[in-house]
């Protein structure tokens, strides 16, 4: 039998706590909750887990500073940060302070599931399996996909772009969402509407299924 996941969820609103821990459960993690920042030190230090959530603001000891910590006794348990704030300099203090990678609320649960399995494997030391994916095949160790058996050249940029629509799992991925991972800095919207449009004719073949579709109003998704 494969062990489940330990997961520690450090968050202080009780409601998101509740319903984290509880969708988390259901996806396989065993969860150990807490609601600030000095009891989830408390936990952190005496447990072992696979992965941590953590929020950046917290009662008592505040979340960056938990973070420090963590990584100054020599933690190297990975670590998701959960933050409010989307602007460059607080995702790059969150990075520095040690986080393996962050997610902005409000966030699509099934992103937030993909990132938490592929931080855990990593800290386990274990390789990204490639992907099935209909008819692509998807190796994001190499960053790597394939369709039909033939290679797809990706840019950096629509690698970033594919990823974030991978690990949504199928769910939508808003456009406010690509902007906020892919284009923080500029306030054009012209820029992922030409992305997408990339994207969509790579990963389309003549004859073919669409595999990228667009949700009118909402977003884009793979399928």
């Amino acid at each position: 039998m494969v062990p489940r996941m330990r997961l520690l969820l450090i968050e202080d609103d009780a409601g998101l706590r509740q319903a984290l821990a509880g969708g988390l459960a259901r996806q396989g993690f065993s969860v150990d909750a807490a609601a600030d920042g000095d009891s989830g030190w408390a936990i952190a230090a005496e447990a072992r887990h696979d992965v941590i959530v953590l929020d950046r603001t917290l009662p008592g000891l505040d979340g960056l500073e938990l973070l420090r910590r963590l990584r100054r006794s020599g933690s190297a348990v990975p670590v998701l940060l959960l933050t409010a704030r989307d602007a460059v300099a607080d995702r790059v203090a969150g990075l520095e302070a040690g986080a393996d990678d962050y997610v902005i609320k409000p966030f699509a649960a099934a992103e937030l599931v993909a990132r938490l399995r592929a931080l855990a494997r990593r800290g386990r030391g274990q390789a990204e399996p490639q992907r099935r994916l209909g008819p692509l095949l998807v190796d994001a160790a190499a960053r790597r996909v394939q369709r039909d058996g033939r290679d797809l050249e990706l840019t950096a940029r629509e690698w970033d772009l594919f990823a974030l629509l991978v690990a949504a799992d199928g769910a939508v991925v808003t456009r406010a969402e690509v902007e906020r991972r892919l284009y923080p800095a500029t306030d054009d919207r012209n820029v992922v509407d030409v992305l997408i449009s990339r994207l969509r004719r790579k990963l389309h073949a003549p004859g073919a299924a669409e595999v990228l579709h667009t949700l009118r109003g909402q977003g884009w998704r793979l399928a």
